[in-house]
């Protein structure tokens, strides 16, 4: 039963799309709206909470755009619940999800096959931060 809980607990880790390293002291959780980000450090004084990462996974999203968009979205939500309000962004990519999308193939009676598939890799996209405590 043990073992069983372990494997389900090491499944649903592999599934995430965000998590963290703490690298300073958490704070109380506050809203995402209030994460402001930055792509270098802001002037003045800050701490660092965690180095943070997030994924596209299981975003309803198509485009690169909409992809990157629930990207920054989820790295917002990670700092958020350690009370970072910045991140500063360390960097989005694409990263080859390990899927892919098959499309046509038939065959018709008598054992007779036509392959015409085409297979689609599927990216999603991924990114880091370091979320930070800005003081006012």
């Amino acid at each position: 039963m043990k073992r069983m809980v372990l494997i389900l607990a090491l499944a649903l880790a592999g599934c995430a799309t965000s998590s963290h390293v703490m690298t300073g002291v958490a704070r109380p959780a506050i809203s995402p709206d209030q994460v402001k980000i930055y792509t270098t450090p802001p002037p003045g004084k800050y701490e660092q909470i965690a180095v943070i990462d997030a994924n596209s996974s299981r975003a309803m999203a198509i485009s690169s755009q909409q992809k990157t968009d629930a990207v920054v979205a989820r790295l917002k939500e990670e700092a958020a619940k350690l009370g970072a309000n910045g991140i500063i962004l360390q960097g989005i990519n694409d990263q080859a999800s390990g899927g892919g999308v098959s499309l046509g193939g038939f065959s018709m009676g008598g054992n007779v096959g036509i392959g015409t598939g085409v297979s689609i890799p599927v990216t999603r996209k991924a990114g880091n931060a370091l979320a930070i405590y800005v003081s006012p």
